[in-house]
């Protein structure tokens, strides 16, 4: 008897049968038969350890305890999405398509927009390797063990797949298996789940896998991402990922223009209250691989694809009070305190009011009946004021004059919409604010250390700015509330470790305004140090790659206060990375320094990501479109014609693959 062959013959059927219910709908065995199968190869694997398989279905059940979850670089980034809210919009957009293009036929996959938690799922050899959260796109959590307990995703794949490759979707959480988890909780005394978006996003951060194996999450896949795939299109990956056993809806389209993209949306603005799962809009996607890759990429999103949203829920409350919260760069937010309203599947009591223009604009008064809703169904905000129901008593709003927190008196920069408030170093919601932003994850990322924690320690007189934290002993903190010895352990090695995160992340963590992530990795790039950022004039900084005015004056302006300079230079000498590491290259040159290249068409000797890397490994810099700034058009097969009669109007020179490594030589 071949037990190895019997096992890997019950884990094919197994497979298969999950894949007939969960991703067919269509089973043709009774959970029963399912069952005593499963039991049968529980029981074969356990006697014949020697033939244990990560991916065997008996692997979906839990029981795996993650404590941490590990932060894992996404291979290839994840993007958001620009949003649409009107037809204008996507005429806006296929008008910029068209000018990059040069006004050639265009075929749309049009796509439901699922509310759930993205993911990134990637597969070697047609099993199933590691799963990864979004987090900022650069890096999330892995979160492998728990997205093996859901049953649509497929742990070995079908057919014929590429060697690797990574697939992004959806975590979903149904309507019917949502509210079977609340009706249970209520049946219990506990508190129902507010909606199934945040359930499903929860649900990938708990820490025992057999806990997300009882809750009923579907994962819905749509975009393939990696090398040699041999798909030319985005409505065929969807073909073919569906083909490889991947659940993907039946429900994208192929649209040959614009007015069948209309269609679509209308459709399903109406018809979307019949899915079994949330959907807040479509997503339209750019069908050629070719022209996607001509498109590219702003600093966040992709050119060729866009969200279009549904109009946004919407309903009426009572605005009881407005209060004024201050920002860690001293900008005041007015917030309306409303009277709780259930709102696209949660209770709403608080809405930004954004600034004094938004709030002299709607003419909005305390005690007056607002229309609400969720802006990008995340962010309630309030968008009118019924004024058949407003008192005769109510009096117009008077925008605060004064710091609510320290009670300085308010500025407001010409061209500016907020009021801010100027007592940078003692207004306590701006220092607590900076360093609260100085350890959150995309910055120093300090493990033991969160925002409520930070607030505790600068109310005991223990940090006044974020270079404090480098000071603190175990002794100092155990004291504070919540806190024990193996907490206070953690925080201490937690802050210790920040040492250790690298130049970009620090300065972005410094919270210079206006220096975002993007912005830091740009600056941390081009200036390697610490020392060279802070010795550089506005024109330098203005003439680094897409670092305008503003960004420039805001950076010279951090240096020129010596206070900011002494905290950069404590933070440096308690070993904070301070410079730039990079990562050794061989291959590495300056040849192609100080020389601009744009990328168009397909190559058989590169990839585009790889003559890209080629080009920057090299000293030179690559761009997004052709300008009088670019040196040179490394051009392959179907170049794209606008840039080609671009570069031809420019007189920019046109340069094969082959002249490009001529030029390395």
């Amino acid at each position: 008897m071949d037990v190895q062959k019997i096992i890997q013959d019950l884990r094919d059927e197994l497979n298969q049968h999950n894949y007939n219910y969960y991703v067919l709908d269509k089973p043709v065995i009774s959970d029963f038969e399912f069952d005593q199968k499963l039991k049968q190869l529980q029981e074969l694997e356990s006697r014949h350890p020697e033939f244990f398989d990560d991916n065997s279905p008996t692997q979906r059940v839990g029981g795996a305890i993650t404590k941490h979850f590990k932060t894992v670089a996404h291979d290839y980034r994840m993007y958001s999405l620009d949003n649409s809210y009107s037809k204008e919009d996507l005429i806006d957009w296929e008008t910029r398509i068209q000018k990059v293009l040069g006004n050639v036929p265009l075929q749309y996959t049009c796509e439901l927009k699922y509310d759930g938690a993205s993911i990134s799922i990637t597969y070697e050899k047609g099993k199933l390797l590691k799963a990864v959260t979004r987090g900022d796109g650069f890096q999330g959590d892995d979160v492998t063990t728990n997205i093996k307990t859901i049953k649509s995703v497929p742990l070995q794949l079908k057919g014929n797949y590429p060697e690797r490759f990574d697939i992004r979707g959806e975590i979903i959480l149904p309507f019917e298996g949502f509210e079977k988890m609340n009706q249970e909780l209520i049946e219990i005394g506990e508190t129902p789940y507010s909606n199934p978006r945040n359930t499903a996003s929860g649900s990938l951060k708990l820490q025992d896998s057999s806990e997300v194996a009882k809750r009923p999450l579907e994962c819905l896949l749509y975009f393939i991402v990696g090398h040699n795939l041999n798909i030319k299109t985005q409505f065929e990956g969807l073909e073919a990922a569906r083909s490889w056993g991947f659940k993907v809806p039946k429900e994208a389209k192929l649209a040959n223009s614009l007015q069948d993209v209309f269609e679509y949306i209308s459709y399903w603005d109406t018809h979307r209250h019949q899915l079994p799962y949330e959907t807040d809009g479509v997503v339209i996607k750019v069908n050629s691989f070719h022209q996607q890759d001509e498109l590219g990429y702003t600093a966040k999103s992709p050119r060729w694809a866009i969200a279009y949203k549904f109009k946004a829920e919407q309903v009426s409350t009572k605005l009881n009070s407005i209060s004024y919260q201050v920002g860690r760069t001293g900008s005041i937010t007015p917030v309306a305190n409303l009277e709780p309203v259930q709102l696209a599947g949660t209770i709403v009591k608080r809405a930004s009011l954004h600034n004094a223009d938004q709030i002299e604009k709607l003419d909005i008064r305390i005690g007056d009946t607002v229309f609400v809703e969720k802006g990008g169904e995340i962010i309630p905000k309030i968008i009118g004021v019924d004024f058949s129901k407003r008192s005769a008593e109510a009096i117009p709003t008077q925008y605060i004059s004064h710091c609510p927190e320290c009670h300085s008196e308010l500025i407001r920069t010409e061209g500016e919409a907020n009021h801010y408030c100027p007592n940078y170093y003692g207004c306590p919601p701006q220092i607590i604010g900076r360093i609260q932003h100085y350890i959150t994850r995309k910055a120093m990322d300090i493990e033991g250390l969160g925002g409520e924690t930070v607030a505790l320690l600068y109310s005991n007189g223990l940090v006044k700015d974020y270079s404090d934290l480098y000071e603190l002993t175990i002794d100092q903190v155990i004291p504070l509330e919540r806190m024990a010895q193996k907490s206070a352990e953690n925080l201490i090695n937690g802050i210790a470790k920040s040492k250790e995160v690298p130049f970009d992340r620090v300065l972005y963590a410094l919270g210079i305004r206006y220096v975002g992530e993007t912005v830091a990795k740009k600056l941390a790039k081009h200036y390697k140090t610490i020392d060279a950022l802070q010795e550089a004039s506005l024109m330098d900084l203005i003439l680094v790659d897409e670092i305008g005015e503003k960004i420039a004056q805001s950076v010279i302006d951090f240096f020129d206060n010596p206070e900011n300079v002494r905290i950069v230079n404590r933070l440096k000498n308690v070993g904070v990375q301070m410079e730039l590491v990079e990562v050794f290259n061989p291959d590495a040159t300056d040849k192609l320094i100080g020389k601009t290249f744009v990328v168009s068409g397909v190559f058989s000797k590169f990839s585009r990501d790889e003559l890209k890397k080629a080009i920057e490994d090299n000293g030179g810099k690559v761009g997004s479109s052709i300008s009088a700034k670019t040196d040179f058009v490394v051009a392959g097969e179907n170049m794209g014609p606008a840039k080609l009669e671009k570069a031809n109007q420019l007189k920019i020179p046109i340069i094969s693959e082959d002249d490009f490594l001529a030029m390395l030589q």
